[in-house]
């Protein structure tokens, strides 16, 4: 267990990190490092950027997609999912589902496409799936750019949740409000949808709703069955937009590409984004 000395250093290396744009070895590297002391950095972590004038509005959940678990950890790979605060500095709307996206200060980038989720209502502890879709005012699509502070993107699960949960930035799409109608199936329809991601005229992944465990309805009650047992964190609220989880493997970006997306079997728009 992390004294709350060390946990409060780690936060800030990883704070200066970021800043500076510079990468640094994992932290598992330096000693043993449990996914309960990863949480305590993310508590650190948390009080230090609401104190430099920060406000968190919502959470990232991440390795939702268990195609893609394999491909991450070095000393043994990812097996569940992870999740960290989201920042107002980090997330922005498009306009007409297109925008430009600097990536300057952005350590090894890369793309995922979500779907993020707007919680109009609160969420009871002992909220059922049906209940929790019912508390849904919005849903929309987004690209995160997530990066990585370590050589390679080499890291073990622990050291992933500490850094940010490798989260970098967020980029929304047009909303869409859900009606009663629409949130009773909403589990199976977005299960069943599928979603392209091209670069130019180039595919360069694709996949299911169905990847990310099951639906990205069900990446949202898994978080807020954590959320449970994690007492220094606050549970889900009316107001959090939570993005659920890379449809596809994350793939490296860079200044002067164009990355398009498109839907099939949910009615939501893709997204157009050029970096910079």
């Amino acid at each position: 267990m992390l004294m709350s000395t060390q946990a409060n250093r780690y936060a800030h290396q990883l704070l200066d990190a970021r800043a500076r744009a510079q990468l640094m070895p994992p932290l598992s590297a330096e000693s043993s490092l449990s996914i309960a002391d990863s949480y305590d950095i993310v508590r650190c972590t948390m009080d230090i950027r609401i104190a430099q004038g920060e406000t968190p509005i919502g959470r990232k959940i991440g390795f939702t997609n268990r195609k893609i678990w394999s491909k991450y950890g070095e000393r043994e790979p990812i097996r569940t999912p992870i999740w960290t605060p989201v920042f107002d500095a980090t997330v922005r709307f498009t306009e007409d589902n297109r925008g430009i996206q600097s990536l300057l200060g952005a350590t090894q980038p890369r793309i995922g496409p979500e779907l993020v989720f707007k919680l109009g209502s609160t969420p009871a502890p002992d909220a059922t799936m049906e209940e929790l879709a019912d508390c849904i005012e919005w849903m929309a699509h987004a690209f995160e750019i997530v990066i990585c502070p370590f050589p390679g993107w080499k890291f073990e699960m622990a050291d992933s949740i500490a850094a940010f949960g490798l989260h970098g930035s967020l980029i929304v799409g047009e909303p869409r409000m859900l009606s009663a109608a629409s949130r009773r199936n909403l589990a199976d329809v977005l299960a069943n949808a599928s979603l392209s991601l091209s670069c130019g005229d180039e595919l360069r992944s694709a996949g299911f709703g169905s990847d990310v465990l099951g639906s990205p309805l069900h990446a949202l009650w898994h978080l807020h069955q954590l959320l449970r047992e994690q007492p220094q964190f606050a549970p889900m609220e009316a107001g959090e937009i939570i993005t659920t989880g890379t449809w596809t493997d994350v793939c490296p970006i860079k200044p002067g590409e164009t990355w398009t997306s498109a839907f099939s079997g949910v009615s939501l728009p893709g997204l157009t984004i050029s970096f910079v």
